[in-house]
């Protein structure tokens, strides 16, 4: 599966971040990059819990 998507140089991302500029405008992209910001902190908050409940099933 991910060997579709490939390595991502540094034009890649100029036309990743133009094409999102151009899709949700200047006035929100703060507001999209807080999002994305939250929801990766909650994705990272919510595995380390589950690797800390399956290491605590471990030790039983």
């Amino acid at each position: 599966m991910f060997g579709l998507i490939g390595n991502f140089g540094p034009w890649e991302l100029v036309l990743i971040l133009l094409i999102v500029l151009i899709i949700v405008g200047p006035g929100k992209l703060p507001q999209v990059g807080q999002s994305l910001g939250k929801a990766l902190q909650n994705f990272r908050k919510a595995r380390e819990e589950d690797i800390e409940e399956l290491e605590g099933k471990k030790d039983k």
